[in-house]
C-alpha cells in the first residue's frame, strides 16, 4: 500500500438545533492507504455517515480538516464517489441514461468518457439492459448499476454508506462479492461504513471501530484471513473470521 491518500485529522463535528447542540465526532483521526479497501463500523448513531459526508466535502467538520493527496478537502471533489444506503436510479432513465447522469452534471459527457461507460457496462454484465429501466432489474443489478454510475467519473476514492442494506441477505451476499471484485479490478480505494461485522471483516482489509457518540476511533484490527478465493462469501469460512467477529462484537459492546 502507498502513502496515505485520504488523511482525516482530528475532526469533530457538532450540529445545531432548535433542541441545543449535538456533538457527533470528536478528535477523529484516520489514514487511508491508496489502494486499500477499509470498513468503519459502530455503535448507531456514532456518527458513521457523518464522517463519511465530511470525507466526501459535502459538509465542513466543526474542527480538523480531511487532506486529499496532501490537499484539504473544500467541497465536494469530482475524485471522490459516493454510493449511499439506496441505489438512487431515477425511474423515468433507463439505465444507460442513469449511469451518465454524474458525467452529465460534471459536463464530462464525451466520446471517451461514453466509452469508459459502455466498456464498464459491458464487463460488468449489463450492457444488455442499457435501454431497461430502473423497475425492469433486480435489486443486485440496480446496486450494480449504482456502482458504474459512481465510476463512471473515474474517481480515486468510493465511499460506501450502508450501500447493501436495502438487499435482502442472500442479494447483498451476492453483491458485496461483485462489488469488492469491481473495486480491486478498477484499482479503487474504498470506504465502507456498515452496521454488519461481518460484511466488514469479509470486505475489508482493515476494519475501524467506532466508540459510541461522540465518534472517535476506539481500536482498528488489521484483517488477515486465509482463503485461497478472498471473496467476501469464502472469507467468511477463514478459520481468523470468528475471532476477528468476536473481537470486534466486544468492542462494540452489544447488548441483546
Amino acid at each position: 500500500m502507498g502513502a496515505p491518500l485520504v488523511q482525516v485529522k482530528n475532526i469533530g463535528m457538532k450540529f445545531h438545533s432548535s433542541e441545543g447542540e449535538t456533538t457527533a465526532l470528536t478528535n477523529l483521526s484516520l489514514d487511508v492507504a491508496e489502494g486499500s479497501f477499509i470498513s468503519v463500523v459502530g455503535p448507531s448513531g456514532c456518527g458513521k455517515s457523518t464522517l463519511l459526508n465530511i470525507i466526501a466535502g459535502l459538509i465542513k467538520p466543526t474542527q480538523g480538516e480531511v487532506l486529499f493527496s496532501g490537499k484539504p478537502v473544500k467541497g465536494v471533489s469530482s475524485s471522490v464517489g459516493y454510493m449511499p444506503q439506496t441505489d438512487q436510479l431515477f425511474a423515468w432513465r433507463n439505465i444507460w441514461k442513469n449511469v451518465i447522469l454524474g458525467l452529465e452534471v460534471q459536463n464530462k459527457l464525451n466520446q471517451e468518457s461514453m466509452e469508459f461507460v459502455e466498456a464498464l457496462l459491458q464487463r460488468y454484465g449489463l450492457w444488455e439492459f442499457r435501454n431497461a429501466f430502473p423497475n425492469q432489474l433486480s435489486g443486485g443489478m440496480r446496486q450494480r448499476a449504482a456502482l458504474i454510475r459512481t465510476l463512471a467519473i473515474d474517481p480515486e476514492v468510493l465511499l460506501l454508506d450502508e450501500a447493501f442494506s436495502a438487499l435482502d441477505y442472500q442479494t447483498r451476499l451476492v453483491v458485496s462479492d461483485e462489488v469488492k471484485q469491481i473495486i480491486r479490478r478498477e484499482k479503487k480505494t474504498a470506504i465502507l461504513v456498515t452496521h454488519d461485522i461481518a460484511e466488514a471483516i469479509s470486505m475489508a482489509d482493515r476494519v475501524v471501530v467506532l466508540t459510541s457518540r461522540p465518534g472517535t476511533v476506539k481500536n482498528e484490527y488489521a484483517i488477515k484471513l486465509t482463503c485461497a478465493d478472498p471473496t467476501p462469501i469464502k472469507c467468511r469460512e477463514a478459520p481468523e473470521f470468528r475471532d476477528f467477529f468476536n473481537a470486534i462484537w466486544k468492542e462494540l459492546d452489544i447488548h441483546v
